[in-house]
C-alpha cells in the first residue's frame, strides 16, 4: 500500500464526508472503505479546556479528544504527557469510534501542534491511514465549510463495556457521530505499538551527541529565559533550537516541503535521500534514527517530527521530553543560546 500523505486540505475533507460525493483527489487518499473518522483535538498549554470551542462549533460529525486524558497516562515521572498505555490508548480510540479499516483525520484550532499529538500516537501504535487537516478549524471555516455546536458524544464519562466492543455487552457511543448525524458504534482499533521511533532520556541525550536533537520549544525557553510548565528551566546538552511555530505559515498550515526541508537543512538535518538521514531503531534496515525532537511533554515534539516526515525526514520523538528530563536531577542541563 502507498504511504498516506500526512496532511489533507478542508475541501478533501469536505468531499470525503459527503455522502455519495466524488472521491477528492486520489493523491490525498490511500485507502477509502468509509468516511473518516474525524477527532477533534483543541487543546492550549494551561488551558482553558479545548472542549469549551468544540461545544461552541465543531467541524459536522467531529468527536472531541481530550488530550490530557486521551492522549496521556497520568503525569508523573514519565513528564507532563506521559505515552499512555496501549490499553488505555485503544480503548479511548475505541471510544471515539476509531478502526483499523477506517480513515482518521485529527484537527486543531489552526496549526496543528495539537492535532499532531493524535498522529503520531495513532501512527505508533499502528493505525496505517491518519492525517491532520492543513490549517485546522481556522482553514476549514475560512473555507466557507459548515460548523456544527453543541457536545461531543465522547463527553458522556463510558464505562470500559462502551469504550472497548472487546468487553462483553459493549454497548454504542450515542452521539453526533464522527461519520455525520446519528449513533456511533465504537471501534474496533487495536493498539500494536513500535510503528514509530521512539525515544527515552538517554537514548535522547546519546543523540544530542551523536546525531542531531531537536528542540521543539519557542526559543526562550531553550535559552532557558523563561519557563511557564516546569520547574526548572533550560535544555538538554547537546540540543539544537527547532521552535516548531517556525514550520508553519502565519496563518497556520504547513510551509512546503521544500521550504521545509531548506529550514532543517540550515539547522545541520541531513537532506532527504543523503543516506544520512535514519530511519526506526528496528527499521527495516536496523538503523538507528540520526534525528530526534523533543519539547516540553512530547506534544509539540510530534508536530515537529511531521513537519520532519513532510520534508522526507524520518525522525524519533522523545516524548517524555524536558518534563521527563528534570525529574533525574543527575541529568544535566544546559542553558543559553549554545547547545552546551
Amino acid at each position: 500500500m502507498a504511504a498516506v500523505t500526512p496532511l489533507i486540505t478542508p475541501e478533501a475533507l469536505r468531499d470525503l464526508l459527503a455522502p455519495a460525493a466524488p472521491k477528492p483527489d486520489i493523491s490525498e487518499i490511500s485507502f477509502i472503505p468509509g468516511p473518516p473518522v474525524v477527532l477533534d483535538v483543541r487543546w492550549r498549554l494551561g488551558g482553558p479546556p479545548g472542549v469549551e470551542d468544540y461545544r461552541a462549533g465543531h467541524i459536522p460529525g467531529a468527536v472531541f479528544v481530550d488530550l490530557d486524558r486521551d492522549l496521556a497516562a497520568p503525569p508523573g515521572r514519565g513528564g507532563r504527557h506521559p505515552l499512555p498505555s496501549p490499553a488505555d490508548f485503544q480503548a479511548a480510540m475505541r471510544r471515539l469510534g476509531v478502526s483499523d479499516g477506517r480513515p482518521v483525520v485529527a484537527y486543531d484550532a489552526a496549526d496543528s501542534t495539537a492535532a499532531a499529538r493524535a498522529w503520531w500516537l495513532l501512527r505508533y501504535f499502528g493505525h496505517r491511514d491518519v492525517r491532520v487537516l492543513d490549517g485546522g478549524y481556522r482553514a476549514w471555516t475560512e473555507a466557507g465549510l459548515p460548523s456544527e455546536a453543541g457536545p461531543s458524544p465522547a463527553e458522556s464519562g463510558l464505562g470500559p463495556a462502551e469504550a472497548d466492543p472487546a468487553v462483553a455487552g459493549a454497548a454504542p457511543v450515542t452521539g453526533p457521530g464522527s461519520a455525520g448525524p446519528g449513533p456511533v458504534s465504537a471501534g474496533d482499533f487495536t493498539a500494536r505499538p513500535g510503528h514509530l521511533p521512539l525515544l527515552d532520556a538517554d537514548a535522547a541525550a546519546a543523540l544530542a551527541g551523536t546525531g542531531l536533537l531537536l528542540d521543539a520549544r519557542a526559543g526562550e525557553r531553550y535559552r532557558g529565559e523563561t519557563e511557564p510548565a516546569d520547574p526548572v528551566a533550560g535544555h538538554i546538552p547537546g540540543a539544537i533550537s527547532a521552535p516548531t511555530a517556525e514550520n508553519v505559515t502565519p496563518g497556520g498550515t504547513f510551509r512546503t516541503p521544500a521550504e521545509l526541508a531548506a529550514r532543517f537543512a540550515a539547522l545541520g538535518v541531513p537532506a532527504p535521500g543523503s543516506g544520512k538521514a535514519g530511519s526506526a531503531p528496528h527499521g527495516p534496515d536496523g538503523a538507528a534514527p540520526v534525528v530526534g525532537a523533543y519539547c516540553g511533554s512530547g506534544v509539540t515534539a510530534a508536530h515537529e517530527v511531521l513537519a520532519l516526515s513532510l520534508a522526507g525526514i524520518p525522525a524519533a520523538l522523545y516524548a517524555g521530553s524536558w518534563s521527563d528530563w528534570i525529574t533525574d536531577p543527575s541529568r544535566p542541563v544546559a542553558t543559553g543560546p549554545d547547545a552546551g
